[in-house]
């Protein structure tokens, strides 16, 4: 048996299987494909592949369908991931278009790729930890309050609204524009960490009386920068794996479960591919055992070259795995994309 024929019989069964979720036999095979050799040769190749643990019998069937190692040896063959066509690109960037907020582009993000591919979407919100600061803003509310917004490289809003101490009358604008800039010189570009010790010593900077209304905003800014936040993590289709049950022989349960752990997901997200690496775990490759009847599908998305979180989609071992991935890839591109902006 050659090597490249028994790659190519592989990967047929994988397609078949995939499009029919039926066991795949020799005379489908051959009626599908037309490898121009005999049914007894594709027989042949069949036994060779099933004796390598590639393909498998279930029950009593004729048929064979992929093991876990089948897929992982299909998934390693794909030279190169298709691209998705310029119409679904387009469909792409007009869904994401324009987004309200962060929150409004998680959203869109999770249910476009679960009707992408037909998956379970996640998507892991971009980690304080590894945002740095674009622009702080202070802006006078009227009286003595101030209002301080922290806009993060990933596009997190962080307000605050303070006292300030004292009136803040007409001739406190000049005051509130050489604090702005001094905020700004000392925090952006920078770790929200590393901007929080940065401006310790911006009251230093100012007059004696002017230094009371710095150190509040300065407080304040602290709180929002370094105050511990829980990460999170959403989800779109979860009911598409209630309409594969087949896929599923025993019981969805434990893979339902393991979809409400967010710390689950957080974990597997947090160690997903960067820059335009697919990361695919099948089956018992997942570290988590009540997915090890899923495959997973994982990239990184991030802004100016920095990973800040992850995104993809989980469903069955029977899963397109070259649609899924060009989905992820496209999509996590655009969102890195959008957060550049």
């Amino acid at each position: 048996m050659s090597n490249e024929r028994r790659l190519a019989v592989l990967g047929a069964i994988v397609q078949d299987y995939v499009h029919t979720s039926e066991p795949v036999g020799s005379k489908a095979l051959l009626e599908r494909h037309g490898f121009g050799v005999s049914a007894a040769t594709i027989r042949n190749d069949m036994a060779a592949l099933e004796e390598e643990g590639l393909i498998a019998a279930p029950h009593t069937s004729a048929g064979r369908i992929p093991t876990d190692a089948g897929y992982r040896l299909f998934v390693d063959q794909l030279s190169q991931i298709k691209p998705m066509s310029r119409a679904e690109q387009a469909a792409i960037a007009q869904f994401l278009h324009d987004p309200v907020d962060l929150d409004d582009v998680v959203d869109r993000t999770v249910r476009l790729l679960s009707s992408l591919t037909g998956q379970v979407a996640m998507m892991q919100y971009p980690s304080l930890t590894r945002s740095s600061v674009r622009h702080i803003e202070v802006v006078p509310m009227g009286g003595q309050r101030l209002m301080v917004v922290l806009i993060t490289t990933t596009g997190r809003v962080e307000q605050r609204v303070l006292d300030a101490g004292q009136d803040l009358a007409a001739d406190a604008a000049e005051l509130i524009s050489r604090l702005r800039t001094g905020i700004n010189t000392a925090a952006a570009g920078r770790r929200l960490v590393d901007a929080a010790a940065a401006l310790t010593a911006l009251p230093d900077a100012f007059a004696p009386d002017e230094r009371d209304i710095v150190r509040r905003v300065v407080g304040a800014l602290d709180e929002a920068l370094v105050e511990e936040r829980e990460e999170r993590v959403t989800l779109a289709g979860t009911a598409n794996l209630v309409r594969q049950p087949l896929d599923f022989p025993a019981t969805l349960e434990p893979v339902l479960d393991a979809l409400e752990q967010h710390v689950v997901l957080l974990r597997l997200l947090s160690t997903a591919a960067g820059g335009e690496h697919i990361a695919v775990r099948i089956g018992h490759e997942n570290p988590v055992t009540q997915l090890q009847s899923t495959s997973m599908v994982t990239t990184g998305y991030g802004s100016g070259g920095e990973l800040v979180g992850g995104l993809g989609v989980v469903g069955p071992t029977r899963m397109d795995y070259p649609t899924s991935m060009a989905a992820v890839r496209t999509v996590a591109a655009y969102i890195s994309g959008l957060l550049a902006q």
